[in-house]
């Protein structure tokens, strides 16, 4: 059980502090603009961020299942609900301030990318992930 939390852990840790971080490197005026309550809606860099929620799934999936190891189904669901949790929150805080494409597709695409990426990093025979 502690293998798992910390895998949670872990995982939603990376996720924020990737996201956090691509966001002030990437997307600095976008951000400031969100954060000044004006609306933004230029489409380049609403994809670019959708493509770091992405990675930032993708790594959190992957830490998460590596972490849990034979546990990484359960681990990844619970983390998957929390982002998709905290996802909701923020998005609909910010809901009037950017396209409903954009919010619908970051949401959209949270679950499954770390469900499916974590899980492909685990053996389908005994649950534990793959080294190679």
């Amino acid at each position: 059980m502690v293998k798992v939390v910390i895998a949670v852990v872990a995982g939603y840790a990376a996720w924020t502090v990737l996201w956090l971080g691509g966001n002030a490197a990437l997307f600095a005026e976008a951000a400031e603009v969100v954060g000044a309550g004006e609306a933004y809606t230029e489409a380049g860099p609403l994809v670019g961020a959708l493509v770091l929620s992405v990675v930032c799934s993708v790594v959190a999936g992957l830490l998460c299942a590596k972490l849990a190891g034979e546990r990484a189904k359960g681990a990844l669901t619970t983390l998957a609900a929390l982002l998709l949790a905290t996802g909701l929150g923020v998005q609909g805080g910010v809901w009037d301030l950017m396209p409903v494409w954009y919010h619908v597709t970051f949401l959209a695409l949270l679950v499954p990318v770390v469900v499916v990426c974590g899980r492909a990093a685990a053996s389908p025979t005994t649950g534990r992930v793959a080294t190679a």
